[in-house]
């Protein structure tokens, strides 16, 4: 099937098609006629834009810096930003969506704390809240993985890097499931803006608590992020320092929340499901545990959290033999590239002896290489490593319940049946 009867097949701006599944097949033809194609406008997206789906081109794409910006281009008045959608707020102050030198200002801030070294300093607490985890099922034979499970390390983590109460750390959820749910029925209701379900008034709570929770941690300091950027220095161009403002401490408390926990859920769900689909790699992780560190590099790879961040042409370029002009907006679709059969034999099997497995989950390096890499990294070796000891005939019964949406290849509900849960010192 050549592109262009693509094109009129199928509709990659139709979140409706995600809802349902994820059209791989789509992928590897795109990949193999087209890997870098220019998908026409849509209803949804009044404007064209290139995708790329080979492992080759994205990567390449990544070592262009600014010249593809995550911030904005030409004729776009500083609107743009990582989604197709252009935005108007965060472009030029949220890091994830500033180019150098000011993303490096702005990442220099908390990069600290997201070393290696930092980062195995949290090892043996992340080993200790996994099993409590596990405990608080509390008999529970059946339930939801995504709410009893798999959301619950990846929020205890961050609200302790952050600085949040672990009582308060349900909030986070609950927004985190509000801002990536902005397109889902289930976790919207615009008819009452005051609804807890509504997006726009989640985000407004959001901010709001960020600037509380700042103003308290100058009062009184901690050993956490917050802290860090309530008292932050940015040295700005020409070479004088400021404190960050109101705007830019609540979009930092944004991105750090949902970057830090939305992913990990999903690639621990996703992680849950492919064992499912390929039972014969979780036994072979049960005899063979030295293959954690594979099997989560494989995880991520079959997972990729995220389908796409969208780049800004900031001038005439060219990519992988196609012209692509100053303004025009570029799709990175990694959950494509991650399944390149030129890089990865056999790229749909989920294979935890993968070997190498150069994946781009976090991205293919320089500037915008996932600042918690790491601690993703470590929190997927911790869980499953304790989940596949602690409820080892853990088995998925149902259907995952897929997320409404175009970036995050979320799932919001996976059906299963725990059976034995084996104690703790004895796992």
């Amino acid at each position: 099937m050549s592109p262009s009867t693509l094109a009129t097949a199928i509709d990659l701006t139709d979140m409706d098609l995600f809802a349902a599944r994820e059209p791989y097949e789509l992928y590897d033809e795109l990949r193999a006629h087209s890997p870098i194609w220019l998908h026409p406008e849509t209803a949804d997206q009044p404007e064209p834009f290139w995708l790329v789906t080979s492992h080759e081109l994205l990567t390449k794409a990544h070592r262009m810096g600014p010249v593809l910006s995550h911030q904005t281009g030409p004729g776009r008045d500083g609107a743009g930003g990582i989604t197709l959608t252009d935005v108007d707020m965060g472009p030029g102050i949220m890091m994830i969506m500033t180019d150098p030198p000011d993303h490096t200002r702005y990442r220099k801030l908390v990069s600290r704390g997201f070393t290696p070294r930092m980062v195995r300093k949290l090892e043996d607490w992340l080993r200790t809240s996994s099993h409590f985890i596990i405990d608080s099922l509390d008999g529970r034979t059946e339930g939801d993985f995504v709410v009893d499970l798999a959301s619950e390390l990846p929020l205890v983590v961050i609200a302790e890097i952050i600085g949040v109460p672990q009582e308060d750390r349900y909030k986070l959820f609950e927004w985190t499931n509000s801002a990536i749910g902005r397109f889902d029925p289930e976790f919207q209701d615009d008819t009452d803006p005051y609804s807890p379900a509504n997006a726009s008034m989640d985000a407004i709570n959001m901010s709001m608590y960020a600037l509380q929770l700042t103003e308290q941690k100058r009062r009184c300091p901690g050993e956490d992020m917050m802290t860090k950027l309530a008292q932050a220095k940015v040295t700005m161009a020409d070479g004088t320092e400021t404190e960050l403002d109101d705007l830019e401490i609540s979009l930092f408390f944004t991105l750090l929340v949902i970057a830090g926990n939305e992913t990990t859920r999903n690639a621990i769900t996703h992680g849950l499901l492919a064992f499912h689909e390929f039972p014969d790699q979780w036994e072979l992780l049960r005899r063979h545990p030295e293959l954690m560190p594979s099997a989560v590099e494989e995880i991520l790879r079959f997972s990729s959290p995220v389908r796409y961040f969208r780049r800004t042409a900031t001038e005439d370029l060219e990519l992988g033999g196609v012209h692509i002009a100053a303004g025009e907006k570029v799709a990175l679709w990694y959950l494509a590239a991650n399944r390149d059969p030129e890089v990865f034999h056999d790229p749909h099997r989920f294979d935890i002896t993968r070997t190498p497995n150069p994946h781009l989950a976090f991205g293919a390096g320089g500037a915008h290489y996932c600042l918690g890499a790491n601690l993703a990294k470590l929190e997927l070796e911790v869980f499953f490593e304790v989940l596949i000891n602690r409820l080892p005939e853990i088995e998925v019964v149902g259907q995952p319940e897929r997320l409404r949406d175009l970036q995050v290849h979320g799932i919001k509900h996976l059906p299963v049946r725990y059976g034995p849960v084996a104690r703790a010192d004895a796992a």
